[in-house]
C-alpha cells in the first residue's frame, strides 16, 4: 500500500489531474511549482497544438529559408574561411551572397553586414563596443527606458564601468520627445541607442528625425531593429543610421543568427567584444555558420519581395482582431500610438481582469502578456509602467502577434475566444461588479485588514 505522501504525488503528477492554483498574498501570483505542473499536464495532453498568436516572440521559419539552409548543412559544409580549396570556396560565396542580401534589404553596402548570433550579441557589440572605443573622449550614453532588455542590461554595465548613462522617459504614447533628446545630449555623448519597433506595444519611433538630430550633433545612432527589419521600410543610409541590429528568427529565418550593421563612411569604430582569428573585419571573431547565414539572407531576400503585401495583410488581420474584440467588449485599451506602429504588434488591456488569468483561460492560442525574454516574471510589464499604465491595467495586457501565416479563421478564433473569456472573468470579478454599479473605484480607500 502506498503511504499517503506517495499517493498525493502520483496524483499531482498524473496529466488528466488538475491541481488547484495558489496565489499568493497579493492575489495575483501563481507559484511556480503550479505552473510547472500545469505545463507539464498541457505538453502531456494528446490534443491539437494552440494557435500560434506569438510572433514577437518567434516567428516560424519559412519553408523557402529551409530549402535554401539544407545544402549547406549536408553537402556544402565547408569553412567559409578556408582559403585554399572548392570546399571553403563554395561556402564563403554562400556567405557573401547572404550577406549581400542582408545589405540590399536594408539600403547598406555588403561590407558594412557583421554576422552575429543574434539580436542581443548585435545589440551588445554596438552598444559596449561604440562607447568603449570612444571613451578616452567621451563617456555619456543616451538611451530609452523602453527598449529591450539586452540594451538597458548592457547600459547598466557601462555605468558600472564610470560612464554616464541617461535613460530617457517617454510620452503615454509610447514615442519620444524629440525636443527632450535633442536637450539630453552632450558634447561628451557618443552614442544614442533606440529601438526602431518596440518588441511589447509596436510603437514605430521616428527614426529618420531621431538620425538627422545625431548626425548635426556628431553622436552615433544605434538602433535595435529586430521587430522592423522585413517589415516595415528602412533605409540606412537615407535615415543615417550608424549601427543596427538583426535577428534571423523574427523575420521567419533560423534562431541562432542575426547581424550588425556598422557604417564604413564615416567610419564607426567600436571594440570588439570577442577575439580570435579576426573574422568579419576583427569584429566578430569565429567561424560565420555558413548554413545560419544562407537562411538569413534567404529570410531578407523574401521579406524584401514580399514587404508591401505581408505588410497590408498583417494590417488587414490586426484591423479585424482590434475591431472584432473592441466591438464586443467595453473597457478596452489599446496600448501605444494608434498610428505611428507596426500593426502585426497589437497589445490590449483589458480592465478588471487579470493577465495571467486570461492567458491561462487562452490556452488553446499562444499568447504573450510582454516580451518573451522577461515572460517568467509576474511583474508588470516595465515598458506599460513607462508609458504611465495604470498597475492594474499593466497587469491586465495581453500582447498579440500576427504574422506573415496568420489565418483569417486563426484571428476569428483568437477574438471571439478572447470576448468569451474575457467576459466570463469579468463576472467573477467584484470589481467589475462595483463598476456595473456606478461606483467610481478610484475613489475608494482602500485598507488592509
Amino acid at each position: 500500500m502506498l503511504s499517503p505522501s506517495r499517493t498525493v504525488s502520483s496524483r499531482l503528477l498524473r496529466p488528466t489531474s488538475w491541481i488547484p492554483i495558489r496565489l499568493g498574498s497579493d492575489g495575483r501570483a501563481v507559484s511556480t511549482l503550479h505552473k510547472e505542473l500545469i505545463k507539464k499536464q498541457e505538453l502531456e495532453k494528446d490534443e491539437p497544438r494552440p494557435l500560434y498568436m506569438d510572433f514577437q516572440a518567434t516567428t516560424p521559419m519559412d519553408p523557402r529559408v529551409l530549402d535554401a539552409m539544407l545544402p549547406y548543412q549536408v553537402n556544402y559544409y565547408g569553412n567559409p574561411h578556408s582559403r585554399t580549396h572548392a570546399y571553403g570556396w563554395e561556402s564563403e560565396t554562400a556567405m557573401e551572397t547572404a550577406r549581400k542580401q542582408v545589405a540590399d534589404l536594408i539600403g547598406a553596402d555588403p561590407r558594412e553586414i557583421i554576422f552575429t548570433s543574434g539580436a542581443t550579441e548585435s545589440n551588445n557589440m554596438a552598444i559596449k563596443g561604440v562607447a568603449r572605443f570612444y571613451q578616452s573622449k567621451k563617456r555619456h550614453v543616451i538611451t530609452t527606458q523602453t527598449e529591450h532588455k539586452c540594451v538597458l542590461d548592457s547600459c547598466r554595465v557601462l555605468e558600472s564601468e564610470g560612464f554616464d548613462v541617461t535613460y530617457l522617459p517617454v510620452q503615454t504614447n509610447g514615442l519620444l520627445d524629440l525636443e527632450m533628446l535633442e536637450a539630453s545630449i552632450r558634447p561628451d555623448t557618443s552614442l544614442l541607442s533606440v529601438m526602431m519597433v518596440n518588441n511589447e506595444i509596436g510603437v514605430k519611433q521616428p527614426i529618420k528625425e531621431i538620425g538627422k538630430i545625431c548626425s548635426s550633433k556628431g553622436v552615433f545612432l544605434h538602433t535595435d531593429a529586430a521587430q522592423a527589419v522585413g517589415k516595415v521600410p528602412i533605409n540606412v543610409r537615407d535615415w543615417k543610421v550608424d549601427l543596427m541590429s538583426i535577428s534571423g528568427h523574427k523575420i521567419y529565418g533560423p534562431k541562432g543568427v542575426g547581424a550588425l550593421f556598422v557604417r564604413r563612411r564615416p567610419r564607426v569604430r567600436l571594440e570588439p567584444l570577442q577575439n580570435g582569428g579576426g573574422q568579419e573585419r576583427g569584429l566578430r571573431s569565429g567561424t560565420v555558420p555558413t548554413p545560419l547565414a544562407v537562411g538569413l539572407g534567404a529570410a531578407c531576400n523574401i521579406a524584401k519581395q514580399e514587404l508591401e503585401y505581408d505588410h497590408q495583410r498583417v494590417s488587414m488581420l490586426a484591423n479585424r482582431l482590434v475591431q472584432k474584440i473592441m466591438s464586443e467588449i467595453p473597457d478596452v485599451i489599446m496600448n501605444g500610438d494608434p498610428e505611428q506602429r507596426y500593426p502585426g504588434c497589437v497589445n490590449l488591456s483589458f480592465a478588471y481582469v487579470e493577465g495571467e488569468s486570461l492567458l491561462m483561460a487562452l490556452k488553446d492560442v499562444a499568447l504573450s502578456s510582454g516580451s518573451a525574454c522577461t515572460s517568467a516574471s509576474l511583474e508588470p510589464s516595465y515598458v506599460l509602467r513607462a508609458i504611465g499604465a495604470d498597475e492594474d491595467l499593466a497587469h491586465s495586457s495581453i500582447r498579440f502577434g500576427i504574422g506573415r501565416f496568420t489565418t483569417e479563421e486563426e484571428v476569428d478564433y483568437t477574438a471571439e475566444k478572447c470576448i468569451q473569456q474575457v467576459r466570463r472573468l469579468r463576472e467573477m470579478s467584484p470589481l467589475w461588479e462595483m463598476v456595473q454599479d456606478g461606483i467610481d473605484l478610484k475613489s475608494i480607500k482602500w485598507t488592509q485588514h
